[in-house]
């Protein structure tokens, strides 16, 4: 069953999570047969779906977190359902492409993989994708680190190793497609870091057990590494692609 970690600080969550680049759909676009009707699955604020929009006649966006929907990207062409991955209520044979950002590690994969294979047209696509945690300079990575590893590590759900190895150690019983690397490069001021930062699960079950947002420590620990009101970072994208058949 999908798990719901991000209801809580759905605002938050749609004002600071990273977008995808541009060179990410442009990859996955180019293995797409037809253009009809997308679903973008574990949609969370809308934003892969909204930029399916702009490709797709029709997209249908879900999650389980009504409070998440209530923050995603509107537009005339996309639907929100307000229902998990592994049971939905779509037509056989609907979808020619299935997208899940940063996200299929929460679901049931056995059964969303049925569900999939239900719903998606012959020689549908399906992308699983995510990032891990945002690089910068090697000082801000040491520190960045030590956050993750020696401060909240205990705070993650189990699923979180998932992201860790980047999905590859997940079954995925389609054809598979070679992916390359991507980045999402951003200039961002302490600040961005501290709101993107306190969206981590990890982060919010801390909070929720000490009463204290640890991020204000480790911003702390980084503001003298910016020399300027806003540096550059990058988030290591990577990619799962098949064909479904």
């Amino acid at each position: 069953m999908s798990k719901d970690l991000f209801s809580g600080h759905a605002k938050d969550y749609a004002a600071f999570r990273p977008v995808y680049p541009q060179a990410l759909y442009k990859f996955i676009y180019q293995y797409v047969e037809k253009f009809d009707q997308a679903w973008d699955c574990g949609t969370g604020n809308g934003q892969v779906a909204h930029v399916l929009a702009q490709s797709f006649t029709i997209v249908h966006a879900s999650d389980i977190s009504a409070r998440q929907l209530e923050h995603a990207a509107k537009k005339e062409n996309i639907i929100y359902h307000n229902q998990g991955a592994e049971q939905t209520n779509f037509e056989n044979n609907s979808f020619d492409l299935i997208t899940v950002g940063q996200a299929i590690h929460w679901f049931d994969r056995d059964k969303f993989y049925k569900e999939v294979m239900r719903i998606s047209k012959p020689n549908g696509i399906i992308a699983a994708f995510g990032y891990n945690p945002v690089r910068s300079t090697s000082a801000f990575d040491k520190i960045l680190n030590w956050f993750y590893y020696d401060v909240i590590y205990p705070y993650w759900d189990t699923e979180r190793k998932v992201v860790e190895d980047q999905y590859q150690t997940i079954s995925f019983p389609f054809e598979e497609i070679p992916s390359p690397e991507f980045s999402i490069n951003l200039i961002w001021s302490v600040e961005d870091v501290h709101g993107y930062v306190s969206t981590w699960s990890a982060v919010q079950n801390f909070i929720k057990k000490n009463g204290y947002n640890p991020v204000d420590e480790l911003t702390e620990k980084i503001k003298p590494l910016w020399k300027k009101e806003k540096e550059s970072v990058y988030f290591p994208v990577f990619l799962r692609l098949g064909r479904i058949n």
